[in-house]
């Protein structure tokens, strides 16, 4: 992270961070297309700021309880959320985020793992990928933007989704790399940036680029944050030049300025 810090320092100096300011505790919900890129970013921006980062991991959606919109909805406390674009726009929509607060951050495109060991196929083409989902056992995918796409989609395109109800499963809660790293799936879809991170298994690739779906993550300050000044400036170096390098080793994409 060495790299960051001359950019970081110079954002200080020129007054994007006030160096008189009090240190305080920004909770931020963050869901798991983001989370390696903000993992690998944090510790730099506290360092240097002074400001302490609390984490709290969670779906951008879905039923489960940990999910950010499900949190919010319980009166859990946040200053950033980090999620899929249009769910955090839906929040802006309920009146639970600052809509003058929003900042994209990156783009992530879908990926496909096997267990470590498994033998690699190509899914270069539409005609390799709908092979290789025929032969599968069992497929799983999130129960996130990637998930929903696969699901409600990605399989009717492929003109596979008869074939593939009766063995294909939306995982909640937990990554889906780790489901197929214990062998309980035979393939795995998630967002590259979800499944890099998980180990005991071997990243196949991203889906070919005509089936694929691009999910836009992005960044706002709920309404009742209690430190959005020092959340805004987090929001900025997150989408600052000097974090990209970080963001891009992830496996996500910048987002076009």
């Amino acid at each position: 992270m060495k790299p960051l810090m001359k950019p970081l320092t110079a954002l200080l100096m020129a007054g994007v961070f006030s160096a008189a300011a009090q240190a305080e505790e920004l909770t931020v919900m963050t869901s798991g297309g983001f989370t390696a890129a903000y993992q690998g970013l944090a510790p730099q921006y506290a360092k240097t700021t002074g400001d302490t980062l609390k984490t709290v991991l969670g779906p951008s959606m879905g039923k489960a309880q940990e999910a950010i919109p499900n949190r919010l909805a319980r009166g859990e406390h946040a200053d950033v959320v980090i999620m899929v674009g249009y769910a955090l726009d839906e929040l802006i929509k309920q009146g639970k985020v600052d809509p003058a607060s929003r900042v994209e951050l990156a783009d992530s495109r879908i990926g496909m793992a096997v267990k470590a060991g498994a033998q690699k196929p190509s899914i270069a083409t539409d005609a390799e990928l709908k092979q290789v989902l025929l032969s599968a056992k069992s497929v799983a995918y999130s129960d996130s933007a990637s998930g929903v796409y696969i699901q409600n989609q990605l399989f009717k395109k492929l003109g596979v989704e008869a074939q593939l109800a009766p063995k294909s499963s939306m995982i909640e809660r937990i990554p889906v790399a780790s489901v197929v790293a214990k062998g309980d799936y035979e393939i795995g879809f998630q967002q590259v940036a979800e499944l890099l991170p998980i180990p005991g298994i071997t990243f196949v690739g991203k889906i070919p680029e005509d089936v694929q779906s691009v999910t836009r993550y992005a960044a706002g300050i709920p309404k009742n944050a209690e430190h959005p000044a020092e959340a805004k400036k987090l929001l900025a170096y997150l989408a600052s030049p000097e974090a990209q390098a970080t963001v891009r080793a992830t496996g996500l994409d910048s987002v076009p300025r």
